[in-house]
């Protein structure tokens, strides 16, 4: 499924009511002190006093009775946060594809010596609650996620469930809240903290080390069908105003109440900013394909040489769709250069691809 449209796939009711071989209790009555076989040592220690802790959310409430073992994230990205924080998901839900476990090389060394988790797929109907059971879970994260109602009460028959945050569009969610939500649900809420702390401190630098990003604007884009813009609340765009660039004005009104949109010809004006990032699938018949379009490459963006390309399939490209607690100073390291070649100033400069 292309890149854009894969965090909504999550969206569709279940198909059919799943019976389940497993206690059925409520989320809120839920005990999460069953064994751990996918769990990296568990720290109990960092967790003591921590629970029972309740977390709000956009269905109501889950309370979690105990520290958490067998985790399963549900949350296209939820399983970074889970691994920064010393545990191993005995389950993760396949997004990008291409890794074991679903795990990046960005956090493959937090795995250590525990079993890779089973990756579940999403057939378009939902998560598999079947397949999800099976793996007795404590603890099931859908806090990057579009998880439904029917969804949520269906999972919740044998696990507590912590669903996307009422505050934010399914799938908007910044990467801060949603380290530090799973923090406090794995009894982790100061290390979550200090995790996030050390990141924003990464996106500091970078806006120190690069004042011409602070008031210039940006926007973040990929080529399906057509052209489909992030919006403010999408992990991607969030990137981008971490480092201290400006979104579009009117992109959220455009775009409407969701993570981004395609837009017409008509709302080109959207790309001519200070820069572009693509996320294109790839570097050369993709590229090519946008500048053959003559309503985009007349725009001063695409004369000027402000464009960045990012390949949606390498890990670059994977680590900026995640964008998460562990991916971000991956993508940091990559994507700072390739914006500072882009606003230096001088149309002459070419953007250059990272070196891996």
């Amino acid at each position: 499924m292309p890149r854009a449209t894969r965090a909504s796939r999550l969206s569709g009711l279940l198909a059919s009511v799943v019976l389940l071989a497993v206690a059925a209790v409520g989320c809120g009555d839920s005990d999460s002190g069953s064994s751990s076989s996918g769990a990296k040592g568990s720290d109990s220690s960092s967790a003591a006093g921590a629970f029972p802790v309740t977390l709000d959310h956009k269905y109501g409430s889950t309370t979690i009775k105990s520290e958490p073992q067998r985790i399963v994230t549900v949350g296209l990205t939820d399983q970074d946060a889970v691994l920064a924080l010393g545990k191993v998901p005995v389950g993760t839900t396949e997004w990008l594809g291409g890794y074991k476990g679903a795990i990046g090389p960005w956090a493959e060394d937090k795995v250590g010596g525990a079993a890779a988790p089973t990756v579940l797929t999403d057939t378009g109907t939902g998560p598999q609650v079947e397949k999800i059971a099976a793996l007795k879970p404590d603890l099931i994260l859908a806090v990057y996620s579009g998880l439904t109602k029917a969804q949520y009460e269906s999972l919740s028959k044998f696990a507590p469930v912590v669903a996307q945050p009422k505050a934010y569009n399914d799938y908007g969610v910044p990467w801060q809240q949603q380290t530090e939500e799973i923090g406090k649900a794995l009894g982790k809420e100061t290390e979550a903290k200090t995790l996030v702390s050390g990141v924003e401190d990464r996106f500091a630098a970078a806006r120190k080390a690069n004042p011409a990003f602070a008031g210039a604007t940006a926007v973040m884009a990929t080529p399906y069908e057509g052209t489909f813009v992030y919006g403010s609340q999408d992990t991607r765009s969030r990137i981008l105003s971490g480092l201290g660039f400006s979104l579009p004005k009117d992109l959220d009104k455009v775009i409407g109440d969701t993570f981004g949109a395609n837009i017409s010809k008509e709302r080109f004006d959207l790309l001519d900013q200070d820069v572009d990032v693509w996320i294109v699938p790839d570097l050369t018949t993709a590229v090519t394909k946008l500048h053959s379009d003559k309503i985009y490459s007349d725009l001063n963006v695409v004369k000027q040489g402000r464009e960045v390309f990012v390949q949606e399939s390498g890990d670059y490209g994977n680590a900026v769709s995640l964008s998460t607690v562990l991916s971000l100073p991956y993508v940091i390291d990559r994507l700072v250069p390739q914006l500072a070649a882009a606003v230096d100033g001088r149309t002459e400069t070419k953007v250059e691809q990272p070196a891996s």
